[in-house]
């Protein structure tokens, strides 16, 4: 893990070299990937539950809409806790 964060620390100050990118720090850095792992977890748990409750129009806009978490998280709290699923067993 520290390996993949070394890489992905050094790949991005890298990037302050190429012309009319600002150099990043490590703090810069590291506020980066937080609010990406952060993103990537409510927009992955908002999704999985849009697709079990069949909500097609919620699933496209979570999709689509990248809000750092804010829709998904309402949507989570207060859309898909009034809807439960249903399984038949056979």
């Amino acid at each position: 893990m520290m390996a993949l964060m070394e890489t992905i620390t050094n790949t991005l100050l890298s990037m302050g070299n190429v012309q009319g990118l600002p150099q990043l720090s490590g703090w810069s850095i590291l506020a980066i990937v937080a609010i990406v792992i952060w993103t990537f977890a409510w927009k992955g748990l908002a999704l999985w539950k849009a697709a079990r409750l069949s909500h097609r129009n919620w699933f496209i806009a979570l999709l689509i809409l990248n809000t750092f978490g804010i829709v998904e998280i309402i949507y989570i709290y207060f859309v898909a806790k009034k809807f439960t699923v249903e399984t038949v067993e056979k």
